[in-house]
């Protein structure tokens, strides 16, 4: 079985290493899994490029300034049987992974990890963050009779029959694209599991999130996918 992991990147050659190292280390003895890991690069100026080279790791320069638009990308040339999607930051632990993989073979379509389920937890999210990603989850939960319980997280897992269903209809270029995910998921009715993830602290940098903006550009897109249907 073919694992395709796919980690956006901008300016991350501190953290980069740290990341595929512990993806290594997953993966190490497991003879059932062949994987591979897609670095998509929004234009570093460090030494992303060369670090993700140097790895093996298949890369794609993508002009396009967006996790969303970096994430697309990365699923579209991706060839795994399960697609796995992980942050640059360290913040994501690759320990996880199993639980990933497992929910996907168990006959789910997506696997959502979330850090607000007994298991999960977060050691990097400020309070306001958290109340905005709450009052996301209410809506989207309201709106689509859906039951998530973290909604701006980007550790999950797709099969590819579901990444061949989604791919068409995800147009985010920016933080607001596990909103869409999660909204185009309840619309095409796939069938989603929820496991436990701890986020760590980012090892070295800052985020490129910008709250008020990106918070402001995940409402825009809850109220636009009122009015289209898949």
């Amino acid at each position: 079985m073919k694992i395709s992991i796919i980690i956006p990147t901008l300016n991350e050659e501190k953290n980069l290493p740290l990341v595929l190292e512990d993806i290594k280390k997953f993966f190490d003895g497991r003879q059932e899994y062949n994987y591979e890991v897609i670095i998509v690069d929004n234009c570093s100026k460090d030494g992303t490029l060369k670090i993700a080279k140097e790895n093996n790791c298949r890369v794609l320069l993508n002009p396009i300034i967006g996790k969303g638009s970096s994430l697309k990308k990365g699923l579209e040339i991706a060839k795994g049987d399960i697609l796995i999607t992980m942050d640059a930051d360290v913040s994501n632990r690759a320990s996880e992974i199993g639980l990933l993989i497992e929910g996907i073979k168990s006959g789910y379509d997506v696997v959502f990890g979330s850090r607000f389920i007994q298991g999960g937890g977060s050691e990097d999210i400020e309070w306001y963050r958290k109340i905005g990603n709450k009052f996301f989850i209410f809506l989207v939960n309201f709106l689509w009779k859906t039951n998530y319980s973290d909604l701006c997280y980007g550790y999950q897992a797709f099969s590819r029959e579901a990444k061949e269903k989604l791919l068409p209809h995800i147009k985010c270029q920016g933080f607001g694209i596990e909103t869409e995910i999660a909204i185009k998921v309840a619309k095409l009715r796939l069938k989603v599991l929820e496991i436990p993830s701890v986020e760590k602290k980012r090892k070295y940098g800052k985020s490129n999130l910008k709250t008020i903006k990106d918070g402001w550009g995940i409402l825009i897109i809850i109220v636009k996918e009122l009015f289209f249907k898949i």
